[in-house]
C-alpha cells in the first residue's frame, strides 16, 4: 500500500490582537509587539480580571456584506474574514471547485457570547419581542463552521472541534485525516473566539486561572516564577489545508508546510494518580509523524500561565525531549490565550516560522522558573533553521494535543 499523500497548508488568514493580517501579526510578533492591555470595549473596573488581549483594529463592516452584520457575533466576523484571507492567500477560488469536495473544520469553546448578552439584555430590558431571531444560532459553538460554508458555498463534510485550547489542533488533524482519505479535496481549519464582554468574562473568571494582575506588563508571564495566571484574548487564524498533489497540480503560490503528525489524550480523573500531562499526546504526535525528538527545532507551548500547569507542561516537554534540549516558545504572551482559536494562531505562527527561519520571542517572562529545565526563546526572536515545529495545547478539563508541522519538499 502506497503512503497517503502529505497533507500541506497553502493558505493562512489571521486576525489577533497585535496584528490584523498575517503580515501585520508575523512583524508584530517577531518585534515582540503586545497586543494585551487593559480592556477598552467595556469597563473593566468592577471586574477582578481586568487585563485582555482585544482585537481593537478591526472593522467587520469593512470586510463583510451588512445582510451578515446583524446576525453575527464577533467571533464569527473574525472567522469569515479570516477565511476569506486565508483562501485568497492560497489562491483558490470555491466557486471553481467541486462544492462536495471543500470541507470547513474549525474550533471554539465558547460560542458568540457577546450577540447573546446582547440579546439577553433585550429580553430582560424590553421584552421577548426585541430578541434577534438570529440569536437561535449566533450564540452557537458551530456557527462559525456553517457561515464559513454557506459564504463559500463548501458543501463537502464539515464539522466543529470543542475541546478548548486544544481544539484547533484536533480539528487541523481531522482535516488533515479527511484530505488524505479522499473525503475532502481542500480544507478550511482553524478556530477563533471572540468572549471579552462582560458575560463571557464573568463566565471564565471561576476557573481560577485568569490573571488579575492590572499591569498589562506583568500579566501573562507563563513558566516565570511569577506567574500567577493567563490573560484571556479574542481572535485566532484559520488556514487552508489541501492535499500535495492538488496543490502541485493547481501551481499553488506558496505551500507554508504539511501536517506531518498529530494526537491528542485526556487526562486521569484527579486522584487517580495516574500522571498527567502531554506527553503521551506528544510522543505519539512524533511517532505519527515519523520524526525523532532530536529532530524537533521548535516547541510552541501551550504556556498557561499557571504555576502548577506550566510545570507539567514543562516536566512533560524533559520527559520526551531532555531538559532543555528543544527551544521552546510562547507567542501567545503577546496575544493571551485565545481559547480555540489559538492553537490555530499557534499553528500559523509554527509554519511562519519554517517559512522565515526564525522563532518568535516570549515576552514578559523575566527567566524561567527554577527547576523547569527549558530553554524558553525571551525577549528577542531567535533566528535558526526550522524544519520541524511541534505545537501543543491543552484545554480544560483535561484535553491534551499535539501536532507536527514539517517543511515540505
Amino acid at each position: 500500500m502506497s503512503a497517503p499523500a502529505p497533507v500541506v497548508v497553502t493558505g493562512l488568514g489571521i486576525v489577533a490582537p497585535n496584528g490584523t493580517g498575517t503580515e501585520e501579526y508575523w512583524a508584530a510578533t517577531l518585534a515582540g509587539k503586545s497586543g494585551i492591555d487593559v480592556i477598552q470595549r467595556f469597563d473593566p473596573h468592577g471586574y477582578p480580571v481586568r487585563v485582555g488581549g482585544e482585537v481593537l483594529a478591526f472593522d467587520a463592516a469593512a470586510h463583510l456584506p451588512g445582510r451578515l452584520l446583524p446576525q453575527t457575533d464577533r467571533m464569527t466576523q473574525h472567522a469569515l474574514v479570516a477565511a476569506e484571507w486565508a483562501l485568497a492567500d492560497a489562491g483558490l477560488e470555491p466557486e471553481k471547485q467541486d462544492e462536495y469536495g471543500l470541507g470547513v473544520l474549525t474550533a471554539a469553546g465558547a460560542g458568540g457570547f457577546e450577540f447573546g448578552q446582547r440579546e439577553m439584555q433585550k429580553l430582560w430590558g424590553t421584552g421577548p419581542e426585541r430578541v434577534s431571531a438570529y440569536q437561535s444560532f449566533a450564540w452557537f459553538y458551530a456557527v462559525n463552521t456553517g457561515q464559513i460554508s454557506i459564504r463559500h458555498g463548501m458543501r463537502g463534510h464539515s464539522s466543529v472541534f470543542v475541546t478548548e485550547q486544544a481544539g484547533g489542533l484536533d480539528a487541523a488533524a481531522h482535516a488533515a485525516r479527511l484530505l488524505r482519505k479522499g473525503t475532502l479535496n481542500t480544507a478550511l481549519t482553524g478556530g477563533c473566539e471572540a468572549s471579552l464582554c462582560p458575560w463571557g468574562l464573568v463566565a471564565q473568571i471561576p476557573s481560577g486561572f485568569l490573571s488579575e494582575a492590572t499591569d498589562p506588563h506583568d500579566a501573562y508571564l507563563p513558566f516565570d516564577a511569577r506567574a500567577a495566571g493567563y490573560v484571556p484574548g479574542e481572535g485566532g487564524a484559520m488556514l487552508v489545508a489541501e492535499r500535495a498533489d492538488s496543490a502541485r497540480e493547481r501551481d499553488a503560490a506558496t505551500v507554508y508546510g504539511r501536517i506531518a503528525g498529530h494526537a491528542s489524550t485526556f487526562d486521569a480523573r484527579p486522584g487517580t494518580g495516574r500522571p498527567t500531562g502531554p506527553a503521551r499526546a506528544i510522543r505519539l504526535a512524533l511517532e505519527e509523524a515519523r520524526v525523532a525528538p532530536e529532530d524537533v527545532d521548535v516547541v510552541y507551548a501551550d504556556a498557561a500561565g499557571v504555576p502548577a500547569l506550566d510545570r507539567a507542561e514543562a516536566e512533560a516537554l524533559a520527559e520526551v525531549f531532555g531538559p532543555g534540549a528543544v527551544p521552546v516558545t510562547a507567542p501567545k504572551t503577546m496575544t493571551g490565550r485565545l481559547y480555540a482559536g489559538g492553537a490555530a494562531l499557534d499553528v500559523a505562527t509554527a509554519l511562519l516560522s519554517i517559512r522565515d527561519c526564525v522563532v518568535p520571542p516570549t515576552v514578559g517572562t523575566g527567566a524561567p522558573a527554577p527547576g523547569l529545565g527549558i530553554d524558553l526563546v525571551l525577549h528577542q526572536p531567535r533566528e535558526l533553521r526550522v524544519d520541524t515545529a511541534l505545537v501543543v495545547a491543552r484545554g480544560m478539563g483535561g484535553f491534551n494535543s499535539a501536532l507536527v508541522v514539517r517543511r515540505h519538499g
